[in-house]
């Protein structure tokens, strides 16, 4: 990271380290992949029939005319998608240097450096993608979870809530803002932003993730368990819950250190 983080007790600590393994490695860590995706959506490829096939598609569009900025963004989306973040970049990058006042285009490129890591940059790109003329609750959520990335969480909680004054009650941007407060150790906060979120959308299975987090971190592990297995086949819910819990193990061993 390019900045200094603030000292931070050890579950939040760890915490921030788990986040960022689950927001841009994802299933590769624990499994539990729901987890966060504070900067971008799940994949919108996992339920095709032939997710490679599309992809071949896309690339070959995409090299036909590489400098169509519409074409350009919904390749580097499915590069995102499948996990190719620095080919993702690259592609955006080098849309971007051809229509530098795409909006569209700077917001895509912006997700695909958090996706990266390149947390400041994507902060600073993805300010370019709106103006205070024509605010995008997106792109200022999007920008407060690069913040809490760098540690600022603070600052991140203010985007946020300027992404709820348009978007009351947005169960993406309160799942954003209850793991903010995640990060900061307050979990009773926490809960209280998560179970607004999934108050108002029981069917996200991220929020229901976020929030089985925080309740499993306050020792409600039984509550937690329900959440992340809910309407789930019984093989994915075992899944889930083995992640939860070995991420919630993980915790508590660090923090007894």
């Amino acid at each position: 990271m390019s900045k200094r983080l603030p000292v931070a007790s050890p579950p939040a600590r760890y915490l921030l380290s788990a986040f960022l393994a689950l927001a841009l490695g994802g299933c590769q860590t624990t499994g539990l992949e729901d987890v966060t995706g504070a900067l971008g959506g799940k994949s919108e490829t996992a339920g095709k029939a032939d997710p490679k096939s599309d992809m071949d598609t896309l690339r070959e569009r995409y090299r036909a005319k590489p400098s169509d900025p519409n074409v350009a963004l919904e390749y580097g989306k499915a590069l995102r998608e499948s996990g190719q973040r620095a080919q993702a970049v690259a592609v955006l990058e080098q849309a971007v240097l051809g229509h530098p006042s795409n909006k569209a285009l700077l917001a895509g490129y912006g997700r695909a450096l958090a996706d990266n890591g390149n947390f400041q940059q994507a902060f600073d790109v993805l300010g370019r993608a709106h103006s205070p003329e024509d605010p995008d609750w997106r792109i200022l959520s999007a920008q407060g979870a690069a913040l809490d990335q760098l540690g600022r969480n603070e600052e991140a909680q203010q985007y946020y809530a300027a992404a709820l004054k348009i978007a009351p009650d947005e169960p993406t941007v309160l799942s954003n803002l209850g793991l903010s407060y995640v990060l900061q150790n307050n979990l009773p906060k926490a809960e209280q932003v998560l179970g607004r979120a999934y108050q108002r959308n029981q069917n996200d299975a991220r929020v229901r993730a976020n929030l089985a987090l925080v309740l499993g971190l306050q020792g409600r592990e039984s509550e937690a368990e329900i959440l992340v297995k809910a309407d789930l086949p019984p093989d994915q819910a075992a899944a889930k819950v083995t992640a939860l819990r070995q991420l919630l193990a993980k915790k508590q061993q660090r923090a007894d250190r």
